[in-house]
């Protein structure tokens, strides 16, 4: 872990390394890995006692995540909410807004990415602990039962047979001299 520097300052500045790219969501992902990892590191300094990120383990992420949710947009109903698991609910309650699980998972994505662009190597990469992982998943679970929207993988949409193009095939060889 004490192969990250302890200044402060080492912590946020992700570099775009002069590469122009002609993709605008590159651009765009590599805009908010900043943003993210600029906000985290806010996080650590502000953090009682100031947290370096040598120091910075899963709990601190753990725990910035749910800081992050007095932000959230997303309306996830409690259990004895009479508006539980309903996609739709007919009226307005008092449950909180929630970051979205999705969006916790992607932040923790860029997260991970610029952990190791700052030069934190990835087996000491508080972004990928285990608890982190069993945090995320505990969400998603938790959010699609609170509002009724399951989170299973997506399957791959196969083409009918009808709609996939006909390859050419090849001309036969020609016959061998003599074979009847």
């Amino acid at each position: 872990m004490d192969s990250i520097p302890e200044t402060r300052h080492s912590l946020i500045n992700v570099s775009n390394n002069g590469a122009t790219s002609s993709s605008s969501t590159a651009n765009r992902y590599e805009n908010q890995k900043r943003r993210d990892w600029n906000t985290f590191g806010h996080y650590l300094n502000n953090h009682r006692p100031p947290l370096s990120l040598s120091r910075c383990s899963g709990a601190h992420v753990l725990e910035f995540l749910r800081y992050l949710d007095q932000f959230g947009k997303t309306k996830v109903h409690a259990q004895i909410c009479p508006f539980y698991g309903l996609r739709n609910p007919p009226a307005a309650c008092p449950c909180p807004l929630r970051q979205a699980w999705g969006s916790l998972d992607a932040l923790i994505g860029r997260l991970r990415a610029a952990f190791e662009e700052n030069g934190g190597k990835p087996e000491a990469n508080p972004f990928g602990a285990r608890a982190v992982r069993l945090y995320l998943r505990e969400v998603r679970d938790m959010q699609s039962k609170a509002r009724g929207i399951s989170y299973e993988k997506k399957k791959r949409k196969r083409l009918p047979a009808q709609q996939i193009p006909a390859l050419p095939l090849p001309p036969p060889p020609p016959a061998a001299p003599g074979a009847s």
